[in-house]
């Protein structure tokens, strides 16, 4: 009943194993990981197996970027398995059945995580094709995967709580991802610090973290399966609106005054008199009520944990060692790319689902003021959140003199880039509403997009500056990285000068093409989105 002859879990493989997705995605995985090792193997026709560091830094390269990819993938699949039946209406039905608590959270959690295992598991038969280079043992390849599993178990863990917690699956997602990123950052640097200590880091990733993740594991589960024998949302899907002055009083930690700065810049109070001639109707809904109908949990933990894992960093970054001032920039534009989809990828979808849209689109609206009220409203919150972690630059500015007073350019351009990735974030995030049915369909699709531009060509930069006969392809690199702001950050002068990644002193080309080249695809992006509403191409989903 648990496992065996779970309906839950039947069901849920049936749907997800057999869907296209499923067979593009294992299709998309292996040829990219198949590539990568093409691309890295020694391409002499005799190999020098004396030097061992070619076989190691493919497999921690591999291993880091699986388990940096199981970190984002494993939510997408957990963080909805629960909200999602709170979604469609059937949370209570699922109550109702003769399922234990247990039998539906362990089904949720196995159906979530077996596709994401078989993606792992069938990465293994490539990378062993490194161990013939020497300086790898089976063993450690074999203790890297055990953990990276263990994690996977723990990152399915989190989303599945995170999705019982919440009523929606965006809410759920973000805070998932929150809640993981500092685990994925703690082991990363883990894995790489311990690089010249093999038996070491082989007992712990052994002997160690897997009973550790695994009673969190554990312990996530009993907590999920004793909300669903004890639920407190049941009959939430009747109450589509959120009374905020009671769960105001009910909160526990942050309480958001809507009315008092600087609360009312992302989340302003209701609208108690009428609206000002010329106002954008649209954007007043979405700012006033309907971004924050279903209450402010979500927007809460948001920030006090993003603002939790700012503080070391920060300290880190900007007063110890402002030389590292570009990695807490990164922090920033990570945390935009997690909470702006949230805001902005429902814009449409969510018209749809109350199948509200076509009396929007028959309303005396322009397709553009239309465009514009979901934009900015999306925009606001997430860049008004994202600028909370942009205040210790400035601190860092006035008691960092001696360090930053010769920087103010570079400053300046950090903030510059900070708001033209979050412009076009949401825009993004707008475009993917548009062209998706689904809230959780344009999320996931926001995230992939946003990931694809802003990761890989750190990957690709980290490949051509560990593989020596790859060296001849750094320009390729480099207007591959135009589009990535983590890759223009990098690249921004500093006095004194940055080393520690890209081995640059900086290249004022480099981030004036990022913004030529970000600001073109906005442009882009909105022209194609006015387009479609103006043609109501879809638009209607019929």
């Amino acid at each position: 009943m648990y496992v065996l002859e779970n309906p839950v879990l039947q069901r849920e493989l049936l749907t997800n194993l057999r869907a296209n997705r499923a067979f593009v995605l294992m299709l998309v995985y292996q040829i990219l990981l198949s590539t990568v090792l093409l691309a890295a193997y020694p391409s002499g026709q005799r190999i020098d197996l004396t030097n061992d560091n070619t076989a190691a830094q493919l497999v921690d390269f591999f291993f880091l970027g699986q388990y940096v990819l199981a970190s984002l993938m494993a939510p997408t699949f957990a963080a909805g398995a629960i909200s999602g039946e709170k979604e469609r209406k059937t949370y209570e039905m699922l109550l109702a059945s003769p399922l234990r608590p247990w039998a539906i959270v362990l089904g949720k959690m196995v159906a979530s995580l077996t596709h994401l295992f078989v993606l792992i598991l069938a990465s293994l038969p490539i990378i062993t094709l490194a161990l013939p280079l020497g300086g790898v043992s089976i063993y450690e390849v074999l203790a890297a995967y055990l953990w990276l599993l263990m994690s996977v178990v723990l990152f399915g863990a989190i989303g599945l709580a995170c999705s019982c917690g919440f009523r929606r699956t965006s809410s759920s997602l973000v805070v998932s991802y929150l809640l993981i990123l500092p685990i994925v950052i703690i082991g990363a640097l883990f894995w790489r610090s311990l690089s010249s200590y093999g038996t070491v880091r082989l007992n712990i990733a052994t002997f160690v973290l897997p009973p550790v993740y695994l009673f969190f594991s554990w312990a996530l589960c009993a907590w999920t399966a004793r909300r669903l024998l004890y639920p407190p949302d049941v009959g939430s899907e009747g109450k589509e609106v959120v009374d905020l002055e009671e769960e105001s009083k009910k909160a526990v930690g942050m309480i958001i005054q809507r009315d008092q700065f600087p609360d009312k810049l992302f989340a302003p109070p209701r609208r108690v008199a009428l609206m000002r001639d010329g106002s954008n109707p649209i954007y007043d809904k979405e700012i006033h009520a309907e971004l924050f109908s279903q209450g402010t949990l979500m927007l809460r933990l948001v920030i006090q944990i993003s603002m939790l894992l700012a503080i070391p960093l920060m300290a880190y970054c900007l007063f110890l060692r402002s030389v590292n001032s570009p990695w807490y920039i990164c922090y920033v534009l990570m945390f935009n790319i997690l909470v702006a989809p949230v805001f902005s990828a429902g814009a449409l979808t969510s018209e749809r689902e109350r199948q509200t849209l076509e009396l929007l689109l028959t309303t005396t609206l322009r397709p553009w003021q239309i465009l514009v009220g979901k934009l900015l409203a999306g925009f606001r919150v997430s860049y008004v959140l994202t600028m909370f972690l942009m205040w210790p630059v400035i601190l860092a500015l006035v008691l960092m003199m001696q360090d930053f007073y010769s920087n103010m350019l570079a400053v300046a351009c950090y903030f510059l880039i900070v708001f033209v990735a979050a412009v076009f974030n949401s825009v993004s995030a707008l475009l993917c509403s548009t062209l998706c049915k689904k809230t959780s369909v344009a999320m996931l699709t926001s995230y992939s997009i946003l990931i694809l531009l802003y990761f890989m060509p750190v990957a690709a930069w980290y490949v051509v500056t560990n593989v020596p006969h790859l060296s001849e392809s750094v320009s390729l690199v480099k207007q591959i990285g135009l589009a990535s702001p983590l890759v223009a950050t990098f690249w921004v002068p500093l006095d004194p000068n940055i080393t520690d990644l890209l081995e640059t002193t900086g290249d004022w080309r480099q981030v004036i093409g990022y913004f030529a080249v970000t600001l073109g695809s906005i442009a882009m992006m909105f022209a194609v989105i006015v387009a479609l509403l103006r043609n109501r191409w879809g638009m209607t989903g019929r």
